[in-house]
């Protein structure tokens, strides 16, 4: 299965990198998305891996937030991660 990451995690003066908002396609509310807590994710490039784990639901629009072991780069937005 494969989402896009959307956005970093953020705040009013700051972002986080090893946190990312995903959208998966299928899921249009949070009590689909809560079924893939704790599933294991990888962003892939050419010259690294990242691997991380769905944390939680984000809003109410079946959006998830995703931990990263580290930082993601800004090219990661738009792209597709794998949900294993």
């Amino acid at each position: 299965m494969q989402g896009t990451i959307v956005s970093f995690r953020r705040g009013r003066h700051g972002q986080t990198e090893n946190q990312v908002i995903v959208k998966v396609s299928g899921v249009s509310n949070k009590e689909e998305a809560e079924k893939y807590v704790g599933k294991q994710v990888s962003w892939k490039s050419v010259k690294a891996e990242i691997k991380g784990k769905v944390a939680s639901s984000h809003g109410n629009s079946g959006a998830l937030r995703v931990l990263f072991e580290r930082g993601l780069p800004g090219q990661a937005i738009t792209q597709k991660i794998d949900i294993k």
